[in-house]
């Protein structure tokens, strides 16, 4: 009801002061959760109660044994600067290159803290990609500069970085990133598109499972493999917006010539961290660095068959496992 409410208000062609009148009540509405979630709710309340709504069952921070529990153990416990530094998608950049080189980056065009410096200006002649640091989506792609419009841009960064992510997902690691735009070139594959994610989840500095991301602006579909590539009894999905699954998609992707590589380069920036997801593109057979989660989906989305979240539980070993 409230999301039909809130969808109609944001319809350009609504006007006149029932939409105003709805609008202030939305904000007020929005003030006193936020400061309910924020302020009045401690972390470990509210990712009790997200998980129960998520799972159904209550959530076991003393003995977590599936692995989305152990993910909520590792948002409460597992807290240093280095998972700050990780999560900063600008800051990284430095960790990324020190330790597997300066050619895995996708090459950087300029980073600003001052969304006014977003303007046809300051933008190359070739396709980019604006995103913020700080959280996990809200990017905005730009192919001709010459057809935008730059203070919508603005707007939308300037709302972004008004925004603290730790607020809304409670992990830790976002709360104290010094937040900025940062510009980078868009990676395009032979056919004009944008690659496919290779997300690699590496428990206790070992590499796991391989997740691929197929079509993230259209059909998004997500496979599962294997570290030798052959496809997962498993799937691991997040909701669209529609509120629907992203399905495994009915066809394979084709084996990475670069697979060892890929895994090679995952082990090493998994170093030091119970568990971790080494994000990357490949383009022609080379490979660029995303970005490294620690919490993937949250840990608020269901693994099936089910007994899969208990088996991929048991291969993560945390300091609280008997």
């Amino acid at each position: 009801m409230i999301k039909k409410l809130k969808d109609r208000l944001n319809d350009e062609n609504e006007h006149g002061i029932f939409t105003r009148f709805f609008q202030f009540l939305f904000r007020i509405y929005s003030f006193l959760k936020n400061t309910y979630r924020n302020y009045l709710v401690s972390d470990r309340k509210a990712i009790e109660i997200k998980f129960k709504r998520a799972f159904g069952y209550t959530l076991d921070l003393y003995h977590p044994k599936t692995l989305n529990e152990k993910i909520q153990w590792l948002k409460l416990n597992d807290r240093t600067s280095l998972h700050t530094l990780c999560a900063d998608k600008y800051k990284v950049r430095d960790l990324v290159e020190e330790k597997i080189g300066e050619e895995y980056l996708v090459p950087l065009i300029f980073e600003t803290k001052d969304v006014v410096d977003l303007t046809a200006e300051n933008m190359p002649d070739f396709p980019v990609i604006i995103k913020t640091n700080h959280d996990s989506s809200g990017g905005i792609i730009i192919k001709d500069k010459n057809d935008i419009d730059w203070i919508t841009v603005q707007k939308h960064f300037k709302r972004l970085l008004s925004k603290n992510y730790y607020t809304r997902s409670n992990e830790w690691q976002y709360k104290n990133i010094e937040r900025r735009i940062v510009v980078e070139k868009l990676l395009i594959d032979k056919n004009g598109g944008t690659p496919f994610d290779f997300k690699v989840h590496c428990f206790n500095e070992k590499a796991i499972t391989i997740q691929v991301d197929i079509d993230r602006s259209g059909d998004h579909k997500r496979n599962w493999y294997s570290t030798k590539w052959n496809r997962e009894l498993f799937s691991w999905s997040s909701l669209k917006s529609s509120g629907r699954r992203t399905d495994p998609a009915n066809y394979d992707i084709e084996k990475p010539k670069c697979l060892t590589k890929l895994l090679e380069l995952s082990k090493i920036l998994s170093a030091g961290f119970l568990y971790i997801r080494a994000d990357w593109y490949i383009i022609d057979n080379r490979i660029y660095f995303g970005e490294i989660s620690f919490h993937h989906d949250g840990g608020l989305h269901p693994i099936l068959p089910k007994e899969w979240d208990l088996k991929l539980g048991q291969m993560l070993k945390l300091p609280v496992d008997e």
